[in-house]
């Protein structure tokens, strides 16, 4: 395993795993990498510094594996998992997000790449209404807004787009 410090286009950074230095670049090139935080899938690795063993661990006789060494990159330990485990919220800011995300995903129909159709047969009244959330370019969610569909863009990926 390898960990990656990434950056997306909006300056957003955060940390992701992946099997290989190949599977990293199999993916960013699908566009399958995307931000955690606004889910911009223009994403590049950041800066990192290289893991360093302190002489603690040299002395515990914790060696890194050598493919992690080369590539600046260790796995955690068993305890530092289940502190941080990947899945769980880091902080406060990441409880709220994830709140809101969670509200959003079970008060409201995930409609996909039909957001933009599905919310002007709403407006129309050829479809009942209902909460919605989905995904639509920037642009016609700005076409939305100009034929004055109210939406809200919200930062959340699908589950299938999630990290």
């Amino acid at each position: 395993m390898i960990r990656y410090s990434l950056k997306c286009e909006n300056d957003h950074s955060f940390d992701s795993w992946f099997a290989s230095v190949e599977a990293f670049e199999k993916l960013h090139a699908a566009g399958m990498v995307a931000c955690a935080v606004c889910g911009s899938a223009h994403v590049q690795k950041a800066l990192m510094t290289p893991s360093v063993r302190s002489a603690r661990k040299f002395a515990a006789g914790h060696e890194p594996e050598p493919d992690q060494a080369a590539n600046g990159a260790s796995a955690p330990t068993k305890s530092e998992n289940a502190a941080h485990p990947l899945s769980k919220p880091q902080n406060a800011a990441e409880e709220l997000f994830d709140a809101m995300r969670r509200t959003v995903e079970e008060n409201s129909d995930y409609v996909g790449g039909d957001f933009a159709a599905e919310a002007r047969a709403m407006h129309a009244g050829e479809k009942p209404e209902r909460s919605i959330h989905g995904e639509a370019p920037l642009s016609e969610a700005k076409a939305l807004l100009e034929e004055g569909i109210p939406v809200t863009p919200l930062p959340i990926l699908s589950k299938r787009k999630r990290n």
